[in-house]
């Protein structure tokens, strides 16, 4: 064993480098970029709950009891007109003048129906009161403008369309206020008119209904039931919905019609051939406030009372007044935010629903090429017959990186000392303060281990430290490992044979997890398995391997010294290097029988270190090679091929895979949660058939596919925010440095065979 001199010692503290200097301010920054990540995660759910309640999915739509009693509904009302109010505090009903129908329209605004019912209206310029559901006004506001400049009148008929009868006082209150915020943001309006969702005459007020009609009628609105409904609901046909409408003996009527909720058609037939008759028999249409007016004016006479009676029919902006009041300061503020806010919710759920269906088309896809290639490289690389030529035995040079690895360096030089295959050892101690150095030093003499050097250099990161390692190596093959990993026996052995064939510049070998007993650890590990091994199997076969992990992989010496060395521009120098190799003209391939075990992230806050390292350099370094989309020749093919596949599914897909389980949570919730789940698990039964698979290659013990599930719910949602994290970082710039994560040195010297 021999000790590389090492630098002076330092008498004074240095300035710092420009790497850490940047990495001060990227670390200044980490916290905001979290914040928002998290943030636009909110945004999203917010947004879709807030369709989800547009479209008046959740809570009680429809009648919870019925036959209740009617006790303490007064007499009068019960058996007075369909107006009612609460005049100096007591309830007063009125009815329509004769002759006269108060036409109005229930569960609009409707994109299809409600403009054609109003072109029918602007025909025979009468007017009609429409009571609308706030839900559906914030989503089509300009029809709501339309209605109330053509001078119709618009009454509220809650948020959502739900019973009022059995809802809480803070239910009631939000229906209505945000029924009113909504015409505020739509048509700049209030209203003090107000129906009830599935009221009809007023005999049918009850004991439940009956304490929402007071709470209101006391806070100025005026409830509005029925005498003739058309019930054209229910399709009857024109001729019926005429028939029905049609009140009996000249008596004046407020009608009900609908226009939204179903196939309006028969009712907008039906409408212009109502008016006619009704005008034909010498009936005029005016709205609710119209019918207000003409009935108190006919009280005053009656009462000998003194003014001016109000001409049947009349209408205009002094009578919509009554109803209708500006509105002004936040109200008016609010209704435009709310309005706003559902215009990006009405954008934003459709458009993302069809980007996550063809994310789950490109990932469905992505899981069958990897199966398929996955197969024809197990089969190719394990027949019989298949060599890389002459086996390599000539000895190779590993460099072990190691900064503070005091708990697991000597678990690693313990299996480098069974190394069936001839090598020498280089640890290159970055600057530690844990005595990993001596560790090293000490562990190899116990072990008599003379092929050992350490050499000592100020903390400069592991690109600087790798290149140290291999402008020391004295081979022409050199294995790169991690600190913290350990090699079976035969690892190096088998790592090494594919430079048999002199067109290859790089392997990559078969990563393990080896503390997989913790959840952490288990999560890791069913991704090891599936999702890198089965992608270098695939990337190897197309011929575009991204990535040589940094636990283990091999070059040519003189490859890495062409392409630059291990580059500082990246915190994924691995994949850096990879790519660079790629450019240059050389084959990179996937060793599957190389393996090596590594300790996996032992925290959430230690696993959302290496992720945010390994995702954020993975984006540095396919900018820093863009150009590769252009190469020509043989070289081009990681631009024509592997560019593209590592941009739309190691950074688009893993964005947007953990939103389908949020709009999987959306569609239970909004629309059907049977069909919602049984998709979901027939996604999540897809991917446990390529984990099953991708154990079965590697021999791995199933039970930890028991893990599967909570993954999905649990480490996607992380990852998502690990991307978004990096995403932002990516944007806003910033370098952090080489990245220690908290070793415990649990993963031994392992047995000769996974498992």
């Amino acid at each position: 064993m021999t000790t590389a001199p090492t630098r002076p010692a330092r008498g004074r503290r240095r300035a710092p480098s420009r790497i850490e200097r940047a990495a001060g301010r990227a670390a200044a920054l980490q916290r905001p970029r979290v914040v928002l990540a998290l943030l636009l995660l909110l945004a999203l759910t917010c947004v879709m709950l807030l369709d989800g309640y547009l479209r008046a999915e959740v809570g009680g739509d429809q009648r919870v009891r019925t036959g209740a009693s009617a006790g303490d509904v007064p007499d009068d009302v019960l058996n007075g007109g369909p107006i009612l109010t609460f005049r100096g505090g007591e309830a007063t009903t009125l009815s329509v003048p004769d002759k006269t129908i108060a036409l109005t329209f229930d569960d609009g605004p409707d994109p299809t129906w409600t403009p054609q019912i109003l072109e029918v209206l602007a025909e025979y310029d009468v007017p009609a009161t429409f009571f609308v559901v706030g839900s559906m006004v914030s989503r089509y506001p300009g029809i709501v403008q339309d209605l109330v400049e053509q001078g119709n009148e618009v009454g509220v008929h809650t948020f959502t369309h739900v019973d009022l009868s059995y809802q809480s006082d803070a239910r009631v209150t939000r229906e209505i206020t945000q029924t009113q915020l909504a015409l505020a943001g739509a048509a700049g309006i209030t209203t003090t008119l107000f129906r009830a969702p599935y009221s009809s005459e007023t005999d049918a007020i009850d004991n439940y209904s009956w304490p929402v009609y007071q709470r209101l009628g006391e806070e100025g609105y005026t409830s509005v039931f029925v005498d003739t409904d058309s019930d054209d609901w229910k399709t009857p046909g024109v001729a019926k919905i005429v028939e029905w409408a049609t009140p009996e003996d000249g008596e004046g009527a407020s009608v009900l019609m609908h226009d939204a909720g179903g196939d309006r058609s028969q009712t907008v037939t039906a409408l212009a051939r109502y008016i006619e008759k009704m005008q034909a028999e010498g009936y005029t249409f005016t709205t609710v406030s119209g019918a207000m007016r003409e009935a108190q004016a006919e009280e005053a006479e009656q009462a000998g009372a003194s003014g001016a009676a109000v001409p049947p029919g009349a209408s205009g902006t002094a009578m919509l007044q009554a109803a209708h009041r500006a509105a002004t300061g936040t109200t008016l503020y609010e209704g435009k935010a709310l309005v706003a806010a559902v215009a990006v919710a009405e954008w934003t759920v459709p458009a993302l629903s069809a980007g996550l269906v063809v994310v789950g088309v490109a990932v469905m896809g992505r899981f069958g090429m990897m199966v398929v290639l996955a197969r024809r490289h197990h089969r190719q690389r394990n027949r019989r017959r298949f060599s890389w030529g002459p086996p390599v035995t000539r000895p190779v040079t590993v460099i072990v990186p190691a900064y503070n690895e005091k708990e697991c360096i000597a678990n690693t030089l313990q299996s480098l000392a069974r190394s069936t295959h001839p090598i020498e050892i280089i640890v290159v101690d970055d600057g530690s303060t844990d005595g990993t150095a001596q560790l090293a030093r000490d562990t190899a003499a116990d072990l008599g281990m003379l092929n050992v050097r350490v050499v000592r250099q100020e903390n400069a990161g592991k690109p600087a430290a790798l290149n140290n390692g291999v402008r020391n190596a004295a081979h022409d093959i050199v294995v790169m490992m991690d600190g913290d990993t350990v090699f079976e026996p035969d690892t190096v052995r088998q790592l090494v044979q594919p430079f048999a064939d002199p067109g290859v510049g790089a392997v990559a070998g078969n990563a393990k997890v080896g503390n997989r007993d913790t959840v952490i650890g288990a999560w890791q590990h069913i991704e090891y398995v599936m999702g890198f091994n089965l992608d270098r199997r695939m990337y190897d076969l197309l011929r575009c391997m991204p990535t040589i992990p940094g636990a283990i992989g091999a070059f040519r010496r003189e490859a890495v010294l062409g392409v630059g060395g291990m580059s500082e521009d990246t915190l994924a120098e691995d994949t850096d290097i990879t790519i660079a190799m790629h450019r240059a003209g050389w084959r990179v391939v996937y060793q599957e029988h190389a393996r090596a075990w590594t300790e996996a992230p032992g925290s959430l806050k230690q696993l959302w270190s290496q992720r945010y390292r390994w995702s954020y350099g993975t984006m540095q370094a396919l900018w820093k090679h863009r150009k590769s989309l252009t190469d020509k020749g043989p070289s081009g093919r990681f631009g024509r091929v592997g560019m593209p596949l590592v941009v739309v599914f190691q950074i688009v897909t893993p964005v947007f895979a953990p939103l389908i389980d949020v709009f999987t949570a959306y569609s239970m919730i909004f629309i059907d949660f049977k069909a919602a789940l049984l998709a979901w698990l027939a996604v999540l039964g897809v991917q446990l058939v390529c984990a099953a698979y991708a154990f079965r290659l590697d021999r791995e013990k199933y039970r930890y596919l028991l893990m599967m599930p909570l993954q999905q719910l649990a480490y996607r949602q992380m990852m998502y925010l690990v991307l978004i994290h990096s995403c932002v970082t990516a944007l806003t710039g910033g370098r952090l440095r080489w990245q220690k994560l908290k070793r415990t040195g649990e993963v031994g010297t392992p047995a000769g065979s996974a498992g």
